[in-house]
């Protein structure tokens, strides 16, 4: 059984407390793993580093992207995600304040799931988490654990 945890790659201490609030808020009780920067995002997938320990088959349910982070961006996390088998159908949603058109298309580019723009408005961006958890831990059927594409 896959396990339901939820990955938040977000440097953004501000931000990070307003995504766990907003989840909390929405009674979404999963465990929510935070990486502070696109290398750790990394090291936490393919249980390297700080991570060796833990059991590398065990993905997050969907991953929640922030794009400009820290050691590795996020669209470059998304690409090494995307490029290895293991990981390369985990659902993945950028949440990012970026209004760049160019951040849009190279997300979907790179194989991003879903594009959030994070709303400004507390209210608005609780709604947006509880749409969010609705239909990705909820309504989104996962391919099992140890599918590869095509």
């Amino acid at each position: 059984m896959r396990n339901r945890d939820i990955l938040l790659v977000e440097d953004n201490p501000d931000d990070q407390a307003l995504t766990l609030r907003a989840l909390k808020a929405n009674k979404i009780m999963n465990k929510v793993v935070v990486a502070d920067d696109g290398a750790q995002a990394l090291e936490y997938l393919h249980a390297t580093g700080r991570y060796a320990d833990r059991d590398a088959s065990d993905l997050p349910q969907v991953v929640l992207l922030d794009l400009k982070l820290p050691k590795v961006d996020g669209l470059e996390v998304l690409r090494r995600i995307r490029a290895d088998e293991r990981t390369s159908l985990l659902p993945v949603v950028i949440l990012t304040s970026s209004k760049e058109e160019r951040d849009l298309v190279g997300g979907y580019s790179a194989g991003a799931n879903s594009y959030i723009r994070k709303p400004v408005d507390f209210n608005e961006f609780r709604e947006a988490v509880r749409q969010l958890g609705l239909y990705w831990l909820l309504l989104n059927e996962v391919p099992p654990q140890g599918a590869q594409p095509g």
